[in-house]
């Protein structure tokens, strides 16, 4: 008898397991999400805990660097816990990864700052990010195959949403964890030591979370194959050492996973950071209005999954990369003028314009935190303007001209450090950046966001969460379905994680360092709606529809 029929019998009748296995597999992994995402959201924080010891850009630049690191390491995850999922199973695989993820968050909450180990601390921090991405690499794979391989035919793109709402879930979790301290303890005592306390909760979540998985039992098809002496001996050599298999992972990578990953970091972070550093939203109400637009938001990834069901995976994900395309732009724009609309305000009446020769200008970035960016004029005419979040345009000057900023018709023009040397180039200097913030004050530039539009700054979020719902509802069953089971674990990970660890993960450190370099505040989004583009492109052309296949082979 075909495996499928007798398969198929097996699960008429456990319609209660089946909630059970969703249903603990959804919550271990909301728990292990909600542990990945507490330093994302407490960035700045950690910025000033951890990387003190350098200028402001460049500490939070380094931060969201190491917020990135942990996805760097997710590929690696998935190759090593993907291996071990295909050949003894994917219960006990997620039950370590699970272990890992878990300790390296409580530790995080309990690791000495910058000021009392010195550069100790920032090594240490990068080094438990790192096990995190390893154990959510080997984490998501599982229980997305977990869960599908428990789903009847004709609802694993259903049964597997929920999966998909995880990370959201988990977001969403981590973000009322803070408020709910940020307002207990106030702004003044989280930023000192209650910012801690999220990671140190996270020991109680482990717990439970051990618990719930462990009432699981393992997956019938992998059992099945195991009865049979069908699994595989060498998933890594026959998941990427074959050509036939090996190019379904590029297909999957380039033609979904890329392209789904930047949408999902664009909606639910980028966004985030984008209010808090370049439009002034304080932290604080940037995490409410996320929340509120995730909250809203998430009902749709089940949504899409279960209409994948009925009209197929692909053209869900790829309408959700083409919307995002084309709208991040003017999106981008309408939300700094809704959160922010007197800086909107101030960008159109006194646009903001460096004049300098391209070659005497650095990139606003230094690696080390050391460069005080005021050996030339142009660097100490961008430095103030890249340190405050202001956008400004780039006019070319001839070759040795002394640096100006313009404001709406007003000229301020940069010391010359040629001229003006030691005790009286930092004078210069603070005196030049004196007058560049009274004369951005003057202008309508505020310090702060003024005059919000609460309504229509959720809404804007909102529909950014809808495009992430399109393209990541769907996309585990794909995944599961493009792949044999014997492989399946190490095959539908590696792309996931590239995608969503290098190109997703590395998102919101490459866009403000595009930021940066430019100076114009919507440049960092030519990242994500570039790569959206070419997955649009690839998934049209060659990723095939999966919805109607058997998984049971």
């Amino acid at each position: 008898m075909h495996m499928a029929t007798i398969y198929g019998a097996e699960r008429r009748g456990t319609t209660q397991n089946e909630k059970l296995v969703i249903g603990a597999s959804s919550l271990g992994t909301v728990f292990e999400w909600y542990d990945f995402y507490l330093y994302g959201l407490l960035a700045t924080h950690i910025s000033k805990q951890f990387f003190s010891g350098v200028n402001e850009t460049t500490g939070f630049i380094l931060a969201l660097g190491a917020f990135a690191a942990g996805f760097a390491v997710r590929p690696f995850g998935a190759l090593v816990f993907g291996r071990i999922g295909d050949l003894v199973g994917r219960k006990n695989t997620f039950l370590v990864t699970m272990g890992i993820m878990g300790l390296s968050t409580f530790a995080v909450g309990l690791l000495p700052s910058y000021g009392t180990i010195g550069i100790a601390a920032p090594i240490i921090l990068v080094g438990l990010r790192l096990l995190q991405g390893l154990a959510l690499g080997g984490e998501y794979g599982g229980a997305a195959t977990y869960v599908a391989e428990h789903a009847p035919d004709g609802k694993r793109g259903l049964y597997t949403s929920f999966i998909q709402t995880t990370a959201t879930l988990g977001l969403f979790a981590a973000l009322l964890v803070v408020i709910g301290f940020r307002n207990m303890l106030g702004e003044e005592t989280f930023g000192s030591f209650g910012w801690r306390l999220p990671f140190l909760v996270s020991i109680i979540l482990l717990g439970v979370s051990m618990w719930i998985r462990l009432q699981l039992s393992e997956s019938p098809v992998f059992l099945k194959m195991k009865e049979e002496g069908t699994t595989s001996k060498a998933p890594l050599t026959e998941a990427f050492g074959r050509w036939g298999n090996l190019k379904v992972v590029l297909i999957a990578l380039f033609g979904a996973a890329m392209g789904q990953a930047v949408v999902w970091y664009t909606g639910q972070f980028y966004a985030l950071f984008f209010l808090e550093k370049m439009l002034k939203v304080d932290g604080a109400t940037a995490n409410v209005l996320m929340a509120v637009a995730l909250a809203l938001g998430t009902p749709f990834f089940v949504i899409f999954g279960w209409l994948s069901d009925l009209i197929g995976r692909k053209p869900i994900i790829m309408a959700g990369c083409a919307l995002a395309a084309v709208t991040y732009f003017p999106l981008f724009g309408a939300l700094t003028g809704a959160a922010n609309p007197a800086l909107a305000r101030a960008q159109a009446a006194a646009p903001v314009s460096v004049v300098a020769h391209g070659g005497d200008c650095s990139f606003q970035f230094d690696p080390v935190g050391r460069n005080t960016f005021d050996a030339r004029s142009c660097d100490i005419a961008k430095s103030y303007l890249a340190k405050n979040g202001i956008s400004y345009a780039n006019v070319e000057a001839a070759e040795g001209a002394v640096a100006e900023v313009r404001i709406g018709a007003r000229r301020l023009v940069a010391p010359d450090p040629s001229v003006v040397t030691g005790e009286a180039r930092k004078g210069a200097v603070a005196a030049y950046q004196a007058a560049l913030k009274g004369a951005l004050a003057e202008a309508g530039y505020p310090a702060k966001a003024e005059g919000m539009n609460t309504v229509a700054v959720v809404a804007i979020l909102w529909f950014m969460v809808l495009l992430v719902t399109m393209v990541y509802g769907p996309i585990a069953a794909l995944l599961v379905e493009l792949f044999p089971t014997r492989i399946r674990y190490t095959s539908m990970s590696l792309p996931y994680h590239i995608g969503n660890g290098w190109f997703g993960g590395f998102l919101p450190t490459t866009a403000f360092a595009m930021v940066a370099a430019t100076g114009d505040i919507y440049y960092g989004l030519w990242y994500p709606v570039v790569l959206a583009s070419v997955t649009l492109v690839l998934g049209v052309l060659f990723l095939p529809e999966t919805f109607r296949r058997d998984i049971g082979q």
